[in-house]
């Protein structure tokens, strides 16, 4: 379908003038006329009809329009996405809860000028596949899973060691300790109806569970942090793990505690995934901004994976 032809169109439509349309589009309107008539051979149909003032959309016009409307949207982008320079950063943060999100807020405190756009994607293979393509610059994971090595072309650095907690009720035997060993977690039941089978952080919870003796429930449907707050505020037998930079609001009467874990701590590890040619000046911008704000790690006392990468 020729992108003239659509244009032509939502000019038309929006000024209901083909004179206008032809002024704005800085054509002559017999030019116009031949567009829409060529655009209503192609489709099959009538768009407008003669009016005493002007054009109007015929049933068929109205259903075409925002159709149109994004059929030009599409072709603004896809121009944009091969002119990095000029289009906004795109970054994948997972959730707008988590640490990732934290750090790219942070990011953009420190550098207003940068246009973002911020996406929340679940699956790490469609997320790699979208940093190969160019449909994002970069992503925050977990890297890498056991059996899944990254793409060649891909490049990562670790940027954040998040410490987990351990959320409770009021009613949980552990409710009122400053801390607790990750030891003494074994037979408490620990509910997170969100792990999803086969996600890194899936990966990273089976190890968990294998080295200290836990019980992690992924049991019953996910209906997100609200209902899962609601769950374990109720529930003197469960509890959750929470990371310490997740960012989450309960009402007063909860009484959620968020206790620190230790001896060792087990530390979420957060890296930046991005694809070795990608030519977007903010990129080599938020590298450098995470490379001076990301604290050390693999700190005394804490825990990860054998398989999580290194600084």
């Amino acid at each position: 379908m020729d992108l003239d032809t659509v244009r032509t169109f939502v000019a038309a439509a929006d000024s209901g003038q083909f004179q206008e349309a032809a002024a704005e589009l800085a054509v002559t309107q017999q030019a116009v006329s031949k567009r829409i008539a060529a655009l209503e051979r192609n489709l099959g149909v009538r768009l407008f009809t003669r009016t005493p003032r002007g054009a109007a959309l015929t049933i068929d016009g109205q259903a075409f329009l925002p159709h149109a409307r994004e059929l030009l949207r599409v072709a603004e982008r896809a121009i944009a996405s091969v002119h990095t320079g000029r289009r906004p950063l795109r970054v994948d943060i997972i959730a707008s809860r988590g640490a990732a999100s934290g750090l790219m807020r942070g990011f953009h405190h420190a550098h207003p000028e940068i246009d973002l756009d911020v996406l929340m994607l679940i699956d790490i293979q469609t997320t790699v596949a979208a940093i190969r393509s160019g449909e994002i610059d970069a992503s925050f994971r977990a890297v890498a899973a056991p059996g899944r090595p990254l793409p060649e072309d891909i490049e990562s650095v670790r940027v954040l060691d998040e410490p987990l907690q351990l959320l409770t009720g009021p009613g949980h035997a552990l409710a009122g300790a400053r801390s607790v060993p990750l030891a003494q977690l074994a037979g408490h039941r620990i509910w997170m109806p969100g792990i999803v089978p086969g996600s890194e952080w899936a990966a990273y919870y089976d190890v968990l569970v294998a080295e200290f003796g836990l019980t992690i429930e992924a049991t019953g449907p996910n209906f997100g942090s609200d209902a899962l707050l609601d769950t374990v505020a109720d529930t003197p037998a469960l509890a959750t793990f929470m990371g310490e930079h997740t960012r989450l609001v309960w009402p007063a009467g909860h009484g959620l505690r968020r206790i620190p874990v230790t001896d060792p701590t087990p530390v979420y590890p957060h890296s930046l995934l991005w694809h070795r040619d990608n030519p977007h000046p903010a990129l080599a911008t938020l590298r450098a901004h995470l490379a001076t704000t990301a604290a050390a790690h693999d700190a005394a006392g804490s825990w990860a994976p054998s398989w999580v990468i290194p600084r």
